[in-house]
């Protein structure tokens, strides 16, 4: 409608708007990346070494380059001939991080992290169940009471029956526990946790992998955070042989914004393809999956517009989500590129420095009375609480010392320790709904040579609130 009318049609009191004064584009951009800039002051750098609070690593300058490279271009790897080169990369990566775990030829995709491809992963473990068991089968999905709570949800939503498994002290599936799971007979999808989130624990996959064998489970392993590990070697026996146990299980999720480098959001979805057939001739060639044992992969959906894949796979058809981002695949591809997943390497050595880091803030911290120390850490994740009489005591102190530290630029988090360590190991009362502690999450590198000024703070944290 012309402006005129509007002003005819207005009460004669209403005021005339002036046309805002015209600015420069560049001066208005400058304008809000500095209002951006003063919003984020606030937030601390997840880079520096005095960051421990949450699983959070900064991504490789070659994963940012290439995702800003790829960016503009808007590339979704939805369709293939929306995406075809940056799919082509996606297949490539799904094909080296299966190969991590010795699969030569696994399915498998890319997503928004770790949360949505454990969600497929339940999701596909309950369809293969109901085909063998029957559509009206009741599936259950087992954890231990240390596994993420997104597995939890996970079952809820998709009408699974979630059954929690008992763990032990250091926060790992107990098998026994598991075992009376499995001897009641139903349609079980166990998840075993490469690196729980309280704790960093690694549940005993070897076990678990020969009771679902016994048992006709499916086995999934959630290795959002430590599946990398398997390139490490300076990883303790039992460590050792549950990384290794992880090409037994049917599905892993592997999250690349974790240790891989990757920004958000990144994760991928694996499935074990037990063919044996010849590797595809040309490179990116998406395999037509010859799946055995039940294993399959995801059922095919195809959409009311029409793809042009004459040329490649459209991945779309088979993941649970519809946009994903082309420039998450570039970066991938080409950190893969720079730093190969290979034992001895680049990689594996950054991830051995973490881990060496990690034992060293335990070690020192073992030393010290103030704490109540649990074991050692299997990855580079460790947990302790504060030394009270009872665990109320303790968890009131636990709070006090983060954030005394965090006044002193140390950021760690809060988490919950298994009662077990409290009452058996640390002589406490239980007088509260639960005990509270402090986490590390030791995941750079770097933080090797930070391990005394880390120590540090926590010391002048914890003659703060006088414990």
């Amino acid at each position: 409608m012309p402006e005129h009318v509007l002003l005819r049609d207005a009460p004669p009191t209403a005021p005339r708007l002036a046309p805002p004064a015209a600015r420069p584009a560049g001066q208005l951009l400058q304008q809000v990346l500095q209002q951006l800039d003063a919003r984020l002051d606030g937030e601390p750098d997840c880079g520096h070494p005095m960051y421990l609070a949450h699983m959070r690593k900064p991504p490789h300058a070659v994963a940012r380059a290439a995702y800003a490279r790829t960016l503009h271009r808007q590339l979704n790897n939805h369709p293939y001939d929306g995406a075809g080169a940056s799919s082509g990369m996606e297949l490539e990566c799904v094909r080296q991080l299966g190969g991590l775990f010795g699969w030569r030829r696994p399915l498998g995709h890319l997503c928004g992290g770790g949360t949505l491809a454990n969600l497929e992963a339940a999701w596909l473990a309950r369809e293969g169940l109901r085909e063998r068991f029957g559509q009206a089968a009741e599936v259950v999905l087992a954890g231990s009471t240390q596994a993420h709570y997104c597995h939890a949800r996970h079952a809820r939503l998709l009408g699974m029956r979630w059954e929690p498994v008992a763990s032990d002290w250091r926060g790992r599936m107990l098998p026994q526990a598991l075992q009376r799971v499995l001897e009641r007979g139903a349609a079980t999808c166990v998840v075993a946790s490469v690196g729980t989130p309280a704790l960093g624990a690694v549940d005993p996959l070897p076990e678990i992998a020969a009771l679902c064998a016994r048992h006709g489970a499916r086995l999934h392993a959630d290795g959002s955070y430590g599946a990398y590990h398997v390139l490490a070697g300076n990883l303790d026996r039992a460590t050792r042989a549950a990384v290794d146990a992880l090409s037994e299980a049917d599905s892993i999720v592997v999250d690349p914004h974790k240790h891989g480098l990757q920004p958000y959001g990144c994760g991928c979805v694996l499935l074990r393809d037990r063919a044996t057939s010849e590797e595809p001739t040309q490179a990116g060639a998406f395999p037509a999956p010859v799946v055995s044992r039940g294993a399959k992969g995801p059922p095919a959906q195809d959409p009311d517009y029409v793809y042009d894949d004459a040329h490649g796979p459209h991945l779309g058809r088979i993941a649970l989500e519809g946009s994903r981002p082309g420039a998450s695949a570039a970066a991938l591809w080409a950190t893969l590129r720079l730093l190969p997943l290979v034992r001895g390497g680049e990689f594996a050595a950054a991830l051995e420095r973490s881990r060496q880091a990690a034992l060293a803030l335990w070690q020192a911290l073992h030393d010290d009375a103030h704490w109540v120390m649990l074991a050692p850490p299997q990855l580079d994740v460790l947990a302790w609480g504060v030394r009270a009489g009872g665990v109320a005591e303790s968890s009131r102190r636990a709070r006090a010392v983060q954030q005394a530290a965090r006044e002193r630029g140390l950021h760690l988090s809060l988490t919950r320790l298994p009662g077990e360590a409290a009452v058996a190991r640390a002589g406490m009362a239980w007088d509260g709904p639960q005990w509270l502690g402090l986490r590390a999450c030791v995941m750079k590198p770097g933080q090797l040579d930070w391990v005394e000024r880390i120590h540090g703070a926590l010391r002048a944290a914890v003659r703060t609130v006088a414990c």
